[in-house]
């Protein structure tokens, strides 16, 4: 097994640009042969899905194919698979289906940990639904969410529970098999983010538990939308809202309006991209998707360690990322100064390290960091030493220490 960092680079039209990218958390920079797909997608005709005309053939093949890719990457039945604009869309839309299923006395769980798209949209529609909102903390000190957490607030009311895979804001990955195990036991359906997971962990959805998982390819390399995995049997007994004369059939009943067919060509080609990340030459896609993971974890977490390295040579950093689990992705901040005044500083050096809370708004002020969040330093599978380094250096000279110690192995 390989993993060919220069020629991955190289495959990355937009760092030619020379910037170093440490926004992946926020949406990766895209590969050629996925711009490519999206190209030959818009070469070609297109039209409604059917099975008469090529634009009908072409529409309907890249459907199947990109569900049974995305079955392939998160272990899931690609007839469970829908397809949406965005991971927020697909959840909005999945908790206003839900709540018909909900009555006055049950109870809903969120956590403080998670991005608001796995927050609000469930708080409304229970609201809506005058259903109970009950919050599972984390610590604040350790970043660690545990099944006690979840534990704490489930009950006999409770009919789901929406959880986060991995922070986007401090990369705390929870034990979900865990809170999986619980959750039913309780009777309860969970629904898991895994937008900010999908990017840097192999996905079993099976082995997971989760009831619903949520994802965004462009998170991976690929298009802007979202992915929503579930079982077939599950997404049968749901009743969502829909025009009269869409299909009934499932997963088709979820996704209102035509779908952006360019944009699932250029998914199909980042999970098959992903798949070759590692070099194996045969094997199932998914089998080679499990080797890409490994690269890429083993890839990231040693970038991740120079990156807490170089960090701890520095004076007045502060990382907020500090559970045994967790993604490449550092929230810092910095003492005396403003983290919106580094990003500015290191904007000016060709290093993207953006400031703000992300959207995890509740798990910024549960860190005591308030609305303004920190510096979130994201690393993706493209990431080198070179763009640590940049980083290390730039944030030495906004802090006034120029001494920083080398990070060099």
């Amino acid at each position: 097994m390989t993993y060919d960092l220069t020629a991955l680079r190289a495959r990355i039209p937009a760092l030619a640009a020379g910037t170093a990218h440490f926004d992946g958390p926020g949406g990766t920079q895209m590969p050629r042969p996925v711009i490519e797909a999206i190209s030959d997608a818009l070469s070609r005709p297109l039209s409604i899905r059917g099975d008469g005309l090529p634009g009908e053939r072409n529409a309907e093949t890249l459907v199947v194919e990109t569900r049974r890719a995305m079955a392939d990457l998160l272990g899931a039945d690609p007839a469970g698979i829908v397809l949406g604009r965005s991971a927020t869309q697909l959840t909005y839309d999945f908790s206003r289906t839900l709540a018909g299923t909900w009555a006055p006395g049950d109870e809903v769980v969120v956590t403080r940990l998670d991005h608001d798209a796995n927050i609000r949209p469930w708080v409304q529609a229970a609201e809506r639904a005058g259903v109970t909102v009950r919050r599972a903390d984390f610590d604040p000190a350790t970043g660690e969410l545990t099944a006690d957490h979840i534990r704490a607030v489930l009950s006999a009311r409770t009919r789901l529970v929406a959880v986060t895979a991995a922070s986007n804001l401090i990369g705390t990955i929870p034990p979900i098999t865990e809170i999986a195990r619980i959750v039913h036991e309780a009777g309860a359906l969970l629904y898991v983010d895994g937008v900010h997971y999908t990017a840097h962990v192999p996905v079993d959805v099976e082995a997971l538990g989760a009831d619903f998982f949520v994802c965004s390819p462009y998170k991976f390399l690929g298009p802007h939308h979202g992915v929503l995995a579930a079982r077939p049997a599950l997404l049968e007994t749901l009743r969502p809202d829909k025009l009269l004369p869409s299909t009934d059939a499932v997963p088709e009943r979820f996704e209102l309006g035509t779908l952006p067919y360019e944009f699932l060509a250029g998914t199909r080609a980042a999970v098959d991209f992903l798949a070759g990340l590692a070099g194996r030459p045969g094997g199932s896609r998914r089998e080679r998707l499990a080797s890409a993971f490994e690269a890429v974890e083993e890839h990231e977490h040693t970038l991740r360690d120079r990156l807490e390295q170089g960090l701890a040579a520095l004076d007045g950093v502060t990382v907020h990322s500090r559970a045994a689990r967790r993604t490449p992705t550092l929230l810092i901040t910095l003492d005396g100064h403003r983290t919106e005044d580094a990003y500015r500083c290191l904007a000016g050096r060709g290093v993207h390290a953006p400031s703000g809370n992300f959207y995890a708004l509740e798990a910024s002020r549960h860190l005591g960091l308030g609305d303004t969040g920190g510096l979130r330093l994201g690393l993706a599978p493209y990431t080198d030493d070179e763009d640590v380094d940049r980083l290390l250096t730039g944030l030495a000279a906004f802090l006034g220490d120029r001494g920083v110690r080398s990070t060099a192995p």
